[in-house]
């Protein structure tokens, strides 16, 4: 096993409805570590060039709306596997596909309002480390 960093994002719901503690807790009881953490609510320019991947999708311009409507929690977790084991804690995007139990499935309202982000892998995780945490 490898022990590798990840990003996780507790979107603006989650923190609205004031379960970040609860899903911190989930991150913790499955051995990741909190290695940085830094709460701020993102301008639409930052939103829109952290999401510029998806810059030609339709869903864009919600995805930006939606992610700057209110402040968020940035994290750096460590572990190992971490890229996979928190996808596997967040659960699918889609909060009616997600497995029960998962961050998602107990937590988000919809596909858009889904809770929390995280990285799909180890050249995007440290692409999304080095764009909220420069160090």
């Amino acid at each position: 096993m490898t022990t590798e960093r990840t990003l996780s994002i507790i979107k603006p719901d989650a923190v609205k409805k004031n379960i970040i503690g609860k899903i911190l807790q989930r991150f913790e009881d499955n051995g990741l570590k909190i290695v940085e953490a830094r709460m701020q609510s993102l301008t639409k320019e930052k939103a829109k060039e952290f999401y510029k991947i998806h810059s030609a999708r339709p869903f864009f311009n919600d995805l930006v709306s939606f992610i700057t409507s209110g402040p968020i929690l940035i994290l750096v977790l460590e572990g190992e596997n971490a890229i996979e084991k928190n996808r596997k804690i967040m659960g699918a995007t889609d909060p009616k596909k997600a497995e029960k139990g998962t961050i998602r499935a107990d937590f988000a309202e919809s596909i858009d309002a889904n809770a929390v982000h995280g990285s799909d892998g180890q050249d995007t995780a440290k692409g999304e480390i080095a764009f909220f945490f420069k160090n």
